[in-house]
């Protein structure tokens, strides 16, 4: 009778520490790419701008409530935070340098493809003017307000001001352009419904998919409301001189739109 072998027990070489983990996983992989895009990054660090605002607030009133020797570890918190947040801010505008040469490509792409109703058509052309504006007005604010370029500090404001309000006509006309998908997309609903009904399906026809594709499209239509709607009294802030609108509720106007900017970025990276 032949005696097993005995088994002896695999010693883990400590640079492979990596193999307890196991295999990477889908979900490893989209968070590599989400993060690896610029408008995946863009968008985490939107998140942390914004939600910031919302956390400097809070310790201040818990802050507030508190006693004074308890309070000073709040302030130097709430400080620290808004160290952290600023530069991501600023980072961020840093991060759209290359901002116009996606309208240059989406003007070309929109008259060779152009929406379904004229209006529609119309909209977006304004709309991409108004970011062709926009861009050079904010990398300009940028630039003077770090002192790279000999502007004013009340000529940088303004510039800075102006170029808010180029992105406000741009959130308002949003909400026209995203009307009128909405009316397109209803009415090729109503007509692939009418076909299935009658019968009236080519060969080559694929209406699960068809109706798939309208299904994909007016939940992307929602998200682009619900961000659309989160940057409305930003932009309106932004673009008045004499704004009183607090800091808290731009933090949660924009803490709202980002999340719903993380899910779109996410979608856009599977």
């Amino acid at each position: 009778m032949t005696e097993k072998p005995k088994q002896t027990k695999e010693t883990l070489n400590p640079l492979a520490i990596a193999k307890v983990l196991g295999p990477s996983t889908p979900t490893l992989d989209h968070l590599i790419r989400f993060l690896s895009s610029v408008r995946g990054t863009d968008k985490v660090l939107m998140f942390i701008q914004y939600w910031s605002k919302i956390l400097i607030w809070f310790i201040q009133r818990k802050r507030s409530a508190s006693i004074v020797k308890a309070s000073a570890g709040a302030i130097s918190l709430a400080t620290r935070i808004k160290n952290f947040a600023g530069p991501v801010s600023d980072f961020r505008i840093l991060l759209r340098y290359y901002g116009l040469l996606p309208m240059i490509q989406y003007m070309n792409y929109l008259e060779f493809h152009p929406p379904a109703s004229k209006l529609a058509l119309a909209i977006e052309r304004i709309q991409n003017w108004c970011n062709v504006i926009y861009y050079p007005l904010e990398h300009t604010y940028w630039l003077g307000a770090h002192q790279i370029i000999p502007l004013s500090e009340e000529k940088t404001n303004k510039i800075g001001m102006w170029s808010c309000r180029f992105w406000a006509a741009y959130v308002v006309l949003e909400y026209g352009r995203l009307f009128e998908q909405y009316r397109d997309l209803r009415k090729r609903e109503m007509s692939l419904l009418k076909r299935i009904k009658s019968g009236d399906i080519a060969s080559n026809d694929d209406p699960e998919a068809e109706m798939a594709s309208i299904k994909a499209e007016r939940s992307s239509m929602i998200v682009n409301t619900l961000i659309n709607s989160g940057y409305l009294p930003l932009t309106v802030h932004w673009s008045l001189e004499h704004s009183t609108f607090p800091d808290v509720l731009v933090g949660v106007c924009g803490g709202f739109a980002s999340i719903f900017q993380i899910y779109a970025a996410w979608r856009a990276t599977a």
